[in-house]
């Protein structure tokens, strides 16, 4: 079956093009633009009185969507912002000692590894970098205050394995573990309902959730930096009666807010959320779909010159192919030539796959990498 018409919109913008980038940026379905139409109107409507909606129903809604999606037992650990980036910053400012030793893998996202980098030249933080096999094995040994881990590393769609482990080192007074879900939430098929109350966990809309930019979340451990000290005044939402001088936090996840912010995200992402439950398109859907279009890409062997670091037996397995070889970033740019979308990192070619695509589409995409290989 096809899904495209949930994509007209994107798919008719440019028909030519082939976007095999969905791990990098998604398509936005027709449903994101109702959504983020609907933001509109209410902005129009409803004036200064929005903020009443969107910090009601429209909050509460995708609280419940993600707490849903990841079985968290309580969706107020749930808070919302433009970014993750965002979140780690005041997660890191809660923590009480200089400088915070951090735990971390070598496979981590170019903001985080360039904000530890940042840190440590400057001497707010000490970073011990491992393979992700050893994560969990380094984390045993303590003297640490932070571990952060991917879920998917983003270059090689490595799993991460043992976050079980991880979180039953942590305690409120520390170490803390945040695990960064980008290339996991709504990717894979995670529930967290047993390390809910000892794990931070970090993801946003703009890849596998569908939605764009601006909507990022964090799930935030009861307990665990009850007053950041990096903070807005939408961490007091609750509280904005008090006395001069007393700060006050939400007793919840939204202690992690900063301030004002774009609020179309949240309403794109409960507009996609509503038309993957309408047509019961659930992760674990998905992901099947996907993986019948990247076993047809792998039958032909499409890239023999080149190492895949993340080959199909292995379960879970992320939504992309993580190419690695020295012509990389030529095949990128030959493919970008045809209109073909995918992304580079360094001598890694990433190809990802989506609802959007079928199996004539991997066809087509068989059939580019055959002209350029010919050419070559």
């Amino acid at each position: 079956m096809s899904w495209k018409p949930l994509f007209s919109k994107a798919l008719t913008a440019d028909p030519d093009r082939l976007h095999f980038a969905a791990h990098s940026h998604h398509l936005w379905p027709d449903a994101a633009y109702g959504g983020h139409m609907a933001a509109c109107d209410d902005a129009m409507t409803l004036a200064d009185h929005k903020w009443d909606k969107i910090m009601g129903p429209v909050w509460t809604e995708a609280q419940v969507r993600v707490a849903a999606e990841l079985a968290l037992p309580d969706p107020g650990t749930i808070a919302f912002a433009p970014n993750t980036h965002d979140f780690l910053i005041r997660i890191l400012s809660a923590i009480p000692v200089r400088p915070v030793r951090v735990l971390t893998t070598d496979g981590e996202f170019h903001s985080f590894r360039r904000q530890m980098d940042r840190w440590s030249e400057s001497g707010d933080v000490m970073v011990e970098v491992v393979p992700a096999n050893k994560l969990a094995e380094k984390a045993q040994s303590g003297g640490h205050d932070l571990i952060f881990a991917s879920q998917v590393l983003f270059n090689s769609g490595t799993v991460l394995n043992g976050i079980d482990e991880l979180a039953g080192l942590a305690r409120p007074e520390g170490p803390w573990v945040v695990i960064d879900g980008y290339h996991g939430f709504m990717a894979l098929d995670t529930d967290l309902s047993a390390v809910a109350d000892r794990i931070f966990y970090l993801s946003g809309g703009y890849k596998y959730a569908m939605s764009g930019e601006g909507v990022c979340f964090l799930h935030a451990p009861p307990g665990y930096a009850p007053r950041p000290p990096v903070t807005g005044w939408y961490a007091a939402f609750d509280d904005l009666a008090l006395p001069p001088g007393e700060i006050g936090y939400a007793p919840d996840g939204r202690r992690f807010l900063g301030s004002t912010f774009d609020p179309s995200g949240l309403y794109r992402f409960n507009a996609v959320q509503k038309m993957l439950s309408e047509t019961e398109l659930s992760t674990s859907r998905i992901s099947d779909h996907v993986r019948v279009l990247q076993k047809q890409f792998l039958k032909q062997d499409p890239l023999p010159n080149m190492h895949l670091l993340n080959p199909l037996d292995a379960a879970p397995h992320a939504r992309f192919l993580a190419f690695k070889g020295e012509n990389a970033a030529a095949l990128h740019a030959a493919l970008a030539e045809r209109n073909v979308v995918t992304d580079v990192r360094g001598d890694v070619l990433r190809i990802g796959f989506g609802l959007y695509h079928d199996a004539d589409d991997v066809d087509h995409l068989l059939r580019f990498f055959a002209q350029i290989q010919a050419l070559e």
